[in-house]
C-alpha cells in the first residue's frame, strides 16, 4: 500500500481550506484518510499553516511520500530541510 501525505480540500466554494492528511494513494482526494496531521488556510492574511511536527516526521520516516505542494508547506513549517 502506497501512502501519501496530501491536501484534502474543505470549505465553501471560492473559499478553500485544506487539511493535511495521510492517505492511501488510491483513495479519492476528499475521501477516506488514515490520519490528519495539520491544516492550511490560504484565504487568511497572513496565510495560516499548522502542522504536527511529530506526526509528520513519523509518517515521513515510515515511507509516506508528500505531494509537491505538501513538500513546500512542510519546508515552510520547518519539518523538512
Amino acid at each position: 500500500m502506497a501512502v501519501k501525505i496530501r491536501l484534502k480540500r474543505m470549505g465553501q466554494k471560492k473559499a478553500p481550506f485544506y487539511r493535511i492528511v495521510v492517505a492511501d494513494s488510491r483513495s479519492p482526494r476528499d475521501g477516506k484518510f488514515i490520519e490528519e496531521i495539520g491544516y492550511y488556510d490560504p484565504t487568511k492574511e497572513p496565510k495560516v499553516l499548522k502542522v504536527n511536527d511529530e506526526l509528520a516526521k513519523k509518517w515521513l520516516n515510515n515511507g509516506a511520500q508528500p505531494s509537491d505542494t505538501v513538500k513546500k508547506l512542510l519546508k515552510t513549517a520547518g519539518v523538512v530541510e
